[in-house]
């Protein structure tokens, strides 16, 4: 069964292998903002694109004390694949057991075709220095939207 979070709420702990080898947990980033955001799949458009934007807009992102973080359930070998196909230095992490995605309510059955299956509703969260959840941008429109979440994340003390 799927989660639903909601602004106000501590943000679910986890612990991920990365891109690069490693691993990162929640515990990693205390103390800054930390943008998550969740995606399909490696290498298709329009996660590319939101990859890219936010990636565009890394330099800003740290100077508002913030960490982007990406994740997919693509393994990590693939992350590192698509980083350094699309020249991209944000963290990416793999959720292969979907155990996150789930823990975070963004696993949710998907139609295509009439075909129903399982996978990643593309949304963002930002977690505060203290592991809880300030702002929630649920079923993404990648256009635009990384700036967005920039904006938030300077107004958030």
């Amino acid at each position: 069964m799927t989660a639903q979070l909601a602004v106000g709420a501590k943000a679910p702990d986890f612990h991920l292998d990365r891109d690069g080898g490693g691993r990162a947990k929640l515990g990693d980033f205390k103390g800054k903002k930390l943008v998550l955001y969740f995606y399909p799949k490696d290498d298709t458009t329009g996660c590319t694109q939101e990859a890219i934007e936010f990636n565009g807009l890394r330099k800003e992102f740290e100077k508002a004390g913030a960490v982007v973080v990406g994740v997919s359930p693509d393994n990590a070998a693939k992350h590192d694949k698509f980083k350094k196909k699309h020249d991209l230095a944000l963290p990416l992490l793999s959720d292969e057991s979907t155990a996150m995605l789930e823990a975070f309510g963004v696993w949710k059955e998907k139609s295509m075709y009439g075909r129903k299956y399982m996978g990643v509703e593309r949304t963002t969260f930002l977690i505060d220095g203290k592991g809880v959840i300030r702002e929630i941008w649920p079923k993404v429109k990648v256009v635009g939207h990384a700036k967005a979440v920039l904006e938030a994340t300077k107004k958030l003390a």
